[in-house]
């Protein structure tokens, strides 16, 4: 059935077999009598802001017997005895019936041709509080919700522009899942939202049960052999506010706090909200010194297990290196253990209660340290280089582009214990054709503003600038 029946009883019939009413125990349906005509109502529980719809079902069974008299249109019907401002009507039982599943109210009544959908929801979520991921020493303190209308509000709330656009989609075949394409009119790239409308209406898959990351995944190059992330994400509106004034596409997606910053390129994850709350000169030190920490944490252990795999390589101020403390592992395999006893460590701080933190904490420092120590196991360096790994990837604010750097950190070290130099030289080259040929999901290059060449670009990405007109 493409249009709605003329008959009440089997519109009724129609929607109460779809929406499962009675099947259901939080689709909720009310009968009413409406200036004597019958009228039903169908809304979710939990959904519906039960103060607005008691309202207007007291206005509706107030209304006098003949305020109804020569209507036939439930459009006439909603100009007139609809309070809320949100409402349209509608004629396809399909899209009534997604309309409800979205959190809106559907209202027929006898004798008028379509259905009222009453936008009066109101989703259940949480406060909006400072993302774990994302904190400042200063600046503001709130962060994305899992519902896309007061992420959007955030995001009014620091751009007034009537130029600032929000682009609704529907994604997912069942679950019909509310997206959001977010940018200013003047400022962002025509191409790059026509390649972003495609690729989304492009997507094949029934839901997206893992909200941004299935959208990703979904329209990302097929580039599996690839560890570099190809979307930046962000839970502080600040920080997508920004990147909309620059000209970037922010992409929001129902049931998730983080939204995707597009285009995305490789040098986007040297910068961090911190170095904007700092005068220039302090912001441009700290993201300088992420930099060199987080090139040092992948070229660290490669480089010290070469240099010390054969005896001479060192010069004489670095002869303190080549001589580690003997342990019941080899060098090689010591530094493989304790990057996978380092990642067993995090999935299980994940899953470890709050109470028992400390605890855990504590024990895993005794395992780490003196306990493989003092049992042969491992050498100390191994522990102090090791270590200095772990805090450095911390430095990164993206856990993507971390465990990206841990992969290529131990592919290195792999090729350096198998093809000595040639295997260290090799690897790096490696590296930077992989990083060379990562294909974003929409925009100008992987590696843009270096290729293709933008000094202007590149110095800013490097360079923490004064706030100008045109940079926020």
């Amino acid at each position: 059935m493409d249009r709605l029946s003329d008959n009440y009883m089997d519109n009724v019939r129609l929607f109460d077999q779809a929406l499962g009413a009675g099947r259901s125990v939080d689709m909720v349906s009310r009968d009413y009598v409406i200036a004597g005509r019958r009228a039903r109502l169908w809304v979710v529980d939990g959904y519906g802001k039960d103060e607005t719809l008691e309202r207007m079902g007291a206005f509706w069974l107030s209304l006098p017997p003949d305020a109804l008299q020569g209507l036939t249109q439930m459009q006439d019907f909603a100009d007139r005895f609809v309070t809320f401002s949100e409402v349209d009507v509608g004629f396809d039982p399909e899209e009534l019936t997604t309309s409800v599943l979205m959190g809106k109210t559907l209202l027929l009544v006898e004798g008028l041709r379509g259905g009222a959908q009453i936008d009066a929801k109101e989703y259940p979520g949480r406060g909006v509080d400072e993302p774990p991921d994302g904190k400042v020493l200063r600046g503001s303190h709130d962060g994305f919700v899992e519902a896309v209308v007061p992420n959007m509000a955030l995001i009014r709330r620091r751009i007034r522009d009537s130029r600032l656009t929000m682009e609704g989609v529907k994604v997912g075949k069942r679950s019909h899942t509310d997206a959001v394409l977010c940018y200013l009119e003047d400022k962002a790239d025509p191409e790059l939202l026509t390649a972003l409308r495609e690729k989304l209406a492009a997507i094949d898959v029934n839901s997206l049960t893992m909200a941004q990351e299935s959208v990703a995944e979904a329209i990302r190059p097929k580039q599996w052999y690839n560890p570099f992330p190809k979307v930046r994400y962000t839970e502080r509106p600040d920080s997508a506010a920004a990147s909309i004034m620059e000209g970037s596409v922010v992409l929001m997606i129902d049931n998730s706090p983080s939204v995707m910053i597009l285009p995305t390129t490789f040098f986007d994850f040297t910068q961090e909200a911190n170095e904007f709350y700092f005068p220039p000169l302090v912001g441009t030190y700290l993201r300088l010194l992420r930099i060199i920490v987080f090139l040092i944490s992948l070229l660290i252990t490669p480089t010290w297990y070469l240099m010390v795999k054969e005896s001479g390589r060192l010069p004489e101020w670095l002869e303190f290196l080549s001589s580690p403390e003997p342990a019941s592992l080899g060098l090689l395999w010591q530094l493989l253990v304790v990057e996978f006893l380092i990642d067993v460590l995090k999935l299980a701080s994940l899953n470890t209660p709050d109470s028992l933190s400390n605890s855990f904490s504590m024990l895993g420092a005794l395992i780490l340290g003196d306990f493989a120590v003092q049992a042969g196991w491992l050498g100390p360096e191994v522990l102090v280089y090791m270590a200095f790994v772990s805090v450095a990837s911390f430095a990164q604010p993206s856990y993507e582009m971390g465990y990206a750097f841990k992969l290529l950190r131990v592919a290195l070290l792999l090729l350096t214990a198998v093809f000595d130099v040639w295997g260290y030289g090799f690897g790096i080259l490696g590296i930077l054709v992989l990083l060379g040929t990562t294909k974003p999901l929409v925009g100008k290059g992987y590696l843009y503003p270096l290729i293709p060449f933008n000094g202007r670009a590149l110095r800013r990405l490097i360079f923490r600038e004064p706030i100008h007109r045109d940079n926020t």
